[in-house]
Parts: C-alpha cells; sequence; structure tokens
C-alpha cells in the first residue's frame, strides 16, 4: 500500500490522476492537496485545502501525511501571466519544488514532478530527454530551475516533461486547446490558430498512465510524455473540428508575428518518446487516436 500526496488535485491532471488512482484503492491512499474547496466531484480520499507557496503549512501537512510517494502537479502554467509575474511565478513553480525537495530528502520519498517542452528554444524539435535545454520564455526558465533543483539533489525523483495537455475533468478551473476549438466552434465563433508553431499534444489519461507507472515501477531520472505526431497547431485545430464534425472554415491560420503574444514561444518541440515506450510501458498514440478516445468519453 502506498501513500500519494497529489498536489494540485482540484486540476486538470491532478483530477484525472485521483480517477486512475484511486481504482485500485487496495493499492494507493490518495491525499489530494489543492488551493480552496475540493472540486473534482468525489469525496472517497483525504483532501486538503492549502497554500502550497505557504513552506510552513506545506511542511506540516506533509508531516501529518507522512507520503511514500509526491506527485506535484501543481504549477502556473499560463506563459504570458508567468512573463507579467515573475515572483509569483517562482514561488509556484520553483520554490514550492524546493521545500517538497526538502521534505523528500529527510522522509525518503519518491517526487515525480511534471515539466514542459518549453524548457526548449524550439529550434531543432523531435527532443530527446539528455537534449540541452534554453526556454524563450519566463515560465520555461521557471520550470528549467525547477528541474535542475531536482537533478542536483539527493532524492529519488522523476520528471515527466509534457506538451500541450488537454481533456476535461469535473470542475474545470480553466480550458484547453481542444475544449476552446471545440467550444468556439459549436458557438459558431471564427478563431484564429498559429501555423507555425509544431507541438505534440498529450492527452490527460495517458499522462496520468504514464504518472502511475513511474510510481510502479520506481522509474527514476526524465521520461517524455505525450503523443506521437509532430503538428501545426492549426493542423491541431483542423482535426479537432473533423473529429467532433465541425465547421473548420471558421478556423483560420495567422502567423506567431501577427498574434504578438507577451512571452515567446517555441517554434518546434516534440518529443523523441523511445525511451518512454521502452521503460515505462504505456501505450503512446497519435493525436487523431487520442481524440477518438477523448469524444467517447464525452459525448
Amino acid at each position: 500500500m502506498k501513500k500519494i500526496i497529489v498536489t494540485g488535485s482540484n486540476g486538470l491532471l491532478g483530477q484525472s490522476l485521483l480517477t486512475l488512482l484511486l481504482e485500485e484503492t487496495n493499492k494507493y491512499e490518495v491525499v489530494g492537496f489543492s488551493r480552496g474547496k475540493n472540486r473534482s466531484g468525489r469525496e472517497d480520499f483525504e483532501y486538503i485545502s492549502i497554500d502550497l507557496t505557504d513552506k510552513k503549512e506545506l511542511q506540516e501537512a506533509l508531516n501529518q501525511c507522512q507520503p511514500d510517494v509526491i506527485i506535484n502537479t501543481a504549477a502556473m502554467t499560463q506563459v504570458d501571466q508567468c512573463e507579467d509575474e515573475k515572483e509569483e511565478c517562482d514561488l509556484l513553480n520553483v520554490t514550492t519544488v524546493e521545500s517538497l525537495i526538502e521534505f523528500s530528502e529527510t522522509n525518503n520519498v519518491h517526487l515525480v514532478h511534471l515539466s514542459t517542452d518549453f524548457i526548449f528554444d524550439g529550434k531543432k524539435g523531435n527532443y530527446k530527454e539528455t537534449d540541452t535545454p534554453n526556454p524563450v520564455s519566463y515560465y520555461g526558465l521557471s520550470k528549467l530551475k525547477a528541474e535542475n533543483k531536482l537533478i542536483n539533489s539527493s532524492i529519488d525523483y522523476t520528471i515527466l516533461r509534457t506538451i500541450l495537455v488537454f481533456g476535461k475533468v469535473y470542475d474545470m478551473s480553466r480550458s484547453n486547446i481542444v475544449l476552446w476549438v471545440k467550444e468556439s466552434l459549436e458557438a459558431r465563433k471564427s478563431i484564429n490558430v498559429v501555423d507555425d508553431q509544431y507541438r505534440m499534444p498529450t492527452y490527460v489519461v495517458t499522462l496520468a498512465e504514464a504518472c502511475k507507472a513511474a510510481i510502479d515501477k520506481n522509474k527514476y531520472g526524465i521520461y517524455n510524455v505525450s503523443s506521437t505526431e509532430l503538428l501545426s497547431i492549426y493542423d491541431i485545430a483542423i482535426q479537432i473540428a473533423e473529429t467532433f464534425n465541425l465547421n473548420k472554415e471558421l478556423i483560420s491560420p495567422i502567423s506567431s508575428k501577427e498574434l504578438n503574444q507577451r512571452a515567446q514561444r517555441p517554434e518546434k518541440t516534440g518529443f523523441d518518446l523511445s525511451k518512454t515506450k521502452k521503460e515505462l510501458g504505456i501505450e503512446l498514440r497519435n493525436f487523431k487516436e487520442d481524440l477518438q478516445n477523448f469524444k467517447q468519453i464525452i459525448t
């Protein structure tokens, strides 16, 4: 029986992890840490409302729970907001990770941490776990700082890097690429989508499975998790329209320069997934297959 704390348990991945782990109550005891009230719609686990950036409050809650594993899904991920609010970004994305490392070192805890393709500059694409990071945004830099804290620690850590996570859970605090495109087109709204940025979107169910595999198999180090095909964000939007039988004529391509976002984005990311397939043993699919699986759940 492993006791697992999921930080950010109200989020998209957090709620998806609750669903997956609580299917096996004989294997896992799950505790959710998140801000505010429990938004998962379930009451079959212990929930602690917490400000993760308050070190004293976090340490007290961790000491009370005494977990075997922490899965840290909490992060400030709005890229432009991170550019504008660097201190707040560092507080959650870096300082909180330092607190989790400190506790894990003292208590021999396996820390699973979520990271991002945005640690790379996007000049190359198809990144391996061993490629040299070079973030072009403050968000990417904050996530790289956290990675380096883990790598330079003495704990058992697993870093799961991922890209453009999508899915749907009980109570969503924010949207994602698939829901945004789907809901915009359902409302017959025209949308502009960049055609010069390339990504491999990640179905949240797959990401949750990767977290579980890392715990079950005691896999440490860095792993890439995403779908298997590199697509422009415009092509991603077109595939969403086709999957849900919506009007793709409403989607217009636009360049990153025209969009003029505050933070720079990497042009082409995407992952080499061979290590993950071999060592974590989870099934990774192309985006079209993931969309079909997602469609079956929500329709």
